[in-house]
C-alpha cells in the first residue's frame, strides 16, 4: 500500500472520531468517495492501525443506528419549510 493511502486513512479516522462525523461528511471534507472512507476505515485503517480503527467503527456504527432519525427530521423539516412560503 502507498504511503500517502496510509496516512490518509489514519487522517480520516481522527476525523471521524474528533468530528463525530458521518462518511458522508468525512468524504465531503476529504474530496474522495465515500466508498474511498469506507474501506479506508474497515480494510486498510485495520491493517495499520486496528485500536484506531475500532474507534472510527465505533463512531461510524453509532451514526448508522442514528441516521433513521436524522432522515426523519430533514423530511419534517423541508415540510415545515413548505408550509412557511
Amino acid at each position: 500500500m502507498k504511503d500517502y493511502i496510509e496516512e490518509r486513512a489514519v487522517e480520516i479516522a481522527y476525523y471521524i472520531i474528533e468530528h463525530k462525523a458521518t462518511v458522508r461528511q468525512t468524504a465531503k471534507a476529504f474530496g474522495v468517495s465515500k466508498s474511498t472512507i469506507h474501506k479506508d476505515v474497515t480494510e486498510r485503517l485495520q491493517k495499520i492501525n486496528p485500536a484506531l480503527a475500532a474507534k472510527a467503527r465505533t463512531v461510524l456504527d453509532i451514526n448508522k443506528s442514528e441516521r433513521h432519525i436524522r432522515g426523519g427530521l430533514a423530511t419534517r423539516e423541508k415540510y415545515l419549510h413548505i408550509e412557511h412560503r
